[in-house]
């Protein structure tokens, strides 16, 4: 499966996907067309049988709209986060939420946090 072959190759893989998505992702919308996710799987070189393109196709596009939301794939690829990093998150929120609105301006984060 999809799983199995990005759990061999690592987490690179699979940061390097979503830089990939959002790159292919123009109008940042979230969601990818059929022929975007199969092209960025043969670029990372994660061959399928295309039955099994097709399974998985049908597993993420639930929603049956011919795109597919790129958070959903990773989530279906990781999971979701257990308690602990869910705790670890959202106390990470608290501290960069310097205003209590419930948003964090990208010019808060950068006085918290370096990405170099």
């Amino acid at each position: 499966t999809l799983r199995q072959t990005l759990s061999k190759r690592g987490v690179r893989v699979v940061t390097g996907l979503g830089k990939y998505f959002r790159q292919l992702d123009k109008n940042r919308s979230g969601f990818l067309s059929q022929a975007d996710f199969k092209e960025a799987l043969k670029v990372f070189h994660l061959k399928m049988p295309e039955e099994d393109f097709e399974s998985l196709w049908l597993i993420l596009d639930d929603s049956k709209s011919d795109k597919v939301d790129y958070g959903d794939f990773t989530r279906a690829v990781f999971g979701e986060m257990n308690e602990y990093r869910k705790a670890f998150v959202r106390k990470a929120y608290m501290k960069l939420d310097f205003n209590k609105t419930g948003s964090v301006p990208i010019v808060d984060i950068r006085k918290c946090y370096c990405a170099k």
